[in-house]
């Protein structure tokens, strides 16, 4: 077995950076695949309930069909393939049918290189570092399904809440107490928002999946981080929305998803919670 003590710090980065890069191909598949086999799932199940029968079906997960261009469906060869490196290569288009790719692709993989590697420079060669990083890749992923459908899937917000209560109780410098509490503090929160809402208004303010977000992030990061992660995901989830009206590409009213700024607020939260907790204390003592 390597003692990853004995690597050369720098080296330490680039190989966490790798990795990073390696799964943001994967995460890039999790995007795009998961939404459509959930469609799926559910047309069978709807196809099963009413009694009729659905037509035969190709494969379709997260392995099976193999990687194609979604416009000319050519096969993209593992050379094509390589993480950011190939995108560079190719200027960004389709091989065969020279489609522009899509730039959500290079990014998201190259936010995955760089996760690991500012666990690292923030919490140290250790369990911590490597907990929040799984923590990160999840947001990652989660935020841009929701930015693509408006959908925070139980399938990855649940395993996420779970994570979080099970890290509380070895790596995580949260307390299973304080997990806990944050766990079912953040579900209620928005839960309970969503119907004084629902009641006011008649519409659906909130989705499901913010609950169990946020619940997942309370898990996390313990109730403590709560008030900020919402304060956070309110302000730039409204400053990004006006914004998008300003330069019309929101029309007043339409929805817009809430889980990337819930996301945001958590990563601000646990690289920066502490600091601003602090400063705001200052500020209140002196003021």
């Amino acid at each position: 077995m390597i003692d990853v003590t004995l690597i050369p710090e720098t080296w330490l980065y680039v190989l966490a950076a790798l990795v990073g890069l390696m799964l943001g191909s994967f995460f890039n598949v999790v995007v795009v695949r998961l939404p459509k086999m959930m469609e799926l799932a559910w047309q069978r199940d709807c196809a099963e309930a009413s009694g009729k029968p659905m037509a035969t079906q190709p494969a379709f997960n997260l392995a099976v069909p193999a990687s194609h261009c979604p416009t000319c469906h050519a096969p993209v060869r593992a050379w094509d393939n390589i993480p950011l490196l190939s995108f560079l290569v190719l200027r960004g288009r389709c091989r065969h049918c020279h489609t522009p790719i899509h730039w959500r692709y290079p990014v998201l993989e190259l936010v995955s290189a760089l996760i690991p590697v500012a666990c690292l420079l923030a919490f140290g060669l250790n369990a911590e570092a490597l907990g929040y990083t799984l923590l990160l890749w999840f947001l990652l992923v989660l935020s841009s399904i929701d930015l693509d459908h408006m959908l925070l899937p139980d399938q990855l917000t649940l395993p996420l809440l779970w994570l979080g209560l099970l890290g509380a109780i070895s790596i995580l410098p949260v307390s299973p107490t304080d997990a806990i509490i944050g766990a079912v503090a953040g579900y209620l929160f928005l839960w309970s928002l969503y119907w004084v809402f629902k009641l006011l208004t008649g519409k659906d303010g909130l989705g499901y999946g913010d609950f169990k977000l946020l619940a997942a992030l309370g898990a996390w990061l313990g109730w403590q981080m709560l008030p900020l992660i919402i304060l956070l995901g309110s302000l730039s989830g409204a400053v990004i929305g006006i914004a998008m009206m300003v330069i019309k590409r929101q029309q007043q009213g339409a929805p817009i998803p809430f889980g990337p700024f819930l996301a945001l607020g958590g990563v601000i939260a646990l690289f920066a919670g502490d600091l601003l907790y602090q400063w705001y204390w200052q500020w209140a003592g002196w003021a």
